[in-house]
């Protein structure tokens, strides 16, 4: 594939994965862009098939992946696969589909991951991915442990990087201090995101991990990584 080459972000929740991206957007406008999920549930109201680059994620892709499902509400899914962050009241739209067909796309091994919630079938798949790059935007690719190792299955040959908190007791002190958790859901996140420390450390997996205890450091180390795309999309424009 010609183009940028994508960016898959993971980390676990808390991390402070969604603050880095939103100023890296905001400092490199035009220069993102994000997959158009698809889902077999039908269109609601002011939505069209299709739409939906440049718009950040609210929750990650990967959320709908296990070990850490179980931790969302279906709510939740529906938000990881389309996205508006807080700031936006518009619909985040999708490729509108047939279960037929999406499980077909599924056996033919066409999708990075996907979901099933409330009766309908939610994925990210390999074409939509190469949609973005095509239109020289680099994709963000915001997915969990498991969804790196599917990547790592495709030739979309991105750019891997782990953003990981400074150790589990900040992490569980930042997520404290949301006040969104109940403990049974907190205690969820918590052992997911053991679970994602720990693989992160497995070598191969990342070109960088990136330890987020300082946000300006943190920032500056990401920005360095992805400088090369970046300066490639802004002299494409």
């Amino acid at each position: 594939m010609s183009g940028p080459r994508p960016v898959v972000l993971s980390g676990p929740s808390g991390a402070g994965k969604s603050t880095l991206l939103k100023r890296l957007m905001k400092d490199h406008e035009g220069v993102f862009g994000f997959s158009v999920s698809h889902t077999t549930r039908n269109p609601r109201p002011g939505e069209e098939d299709g739409k939906g680059l440049n718009k950040l994620p609210q929750l990650l892709l990967g959320a709908a992946l296990l070990p850490v499902a179980d931790v969302f509400s279906s709510e939740d899914i529906e938000t990881s696969f389309s996205g508006p962050n807080e700031s936006e009241t518009t619909h985040q739209d999708y490729h509108f589909t047939t279960r037929e067909a999406m499980q077909e796309g599924i056996d033919n091994g066409e999708f990075i991951e996907t979901a099933e919630f409330s009766g309908n079938m939610y994925g990210t798949s390999k074409a939509a991915v190469e949609d973005v790059r095509a239109k020289n935007l680099i994709c963000i690719l915001d997915v969990d442990i498991q969804g790196v190792k599917r990547i790592k299955e495709t030739d979309l040959n991105p750019i891997y990087i782990s953003i990981q908190p400074p150790s589990m007791e900040s992490l569980e002190q930042r997520l404290r201090d949301r006040q969104t958790e109940t403990e049974e859901s907190l205690q969820k996140r918590l052992e997911a995101a053991r679970i994602d420390m720990e693989l992160s450390k497995e070598p191969g997996v990342f070109d960088v991990v990136i330890i987020n205890d300082d946000l300006e450091k943190a920032y500056e180390e990401l920005k360095e990584i992805l400088h090369e795309e970046i300066q490639k999309v802004q002299e494409a424009m």
